[in-house]
């Protein structure tokens, strides 16, 4: 039976390891997100990821 494009999809992001996260957030905060992605010109996911790898990094 061929696979819907969700499950393609689930499998994928399984393989790779990637986790779908879903937050509230200040409109500032995600202001901010959208305009370093831009500015950088990365996805805003890699923005995040980066944000936290140098917090993790201070402590």
């Amino acid at each position: 039976m061929a696979q819907s494009r969700s499950e393609i999809q689930k499998r994928s992001d399984e393989k790779r390891g990637m986790v779908q996260k879903n937050f509230k957030l200040p409109a500032q905060v995600v202001a901010d997100i959208e305009r370093l992605a831009l500015a950088r010109g990365k996805p805003q996911a890699a923005v995040i990821a980066e944000a936290i790898a140098l917090l993790m990094a201070q402590e």
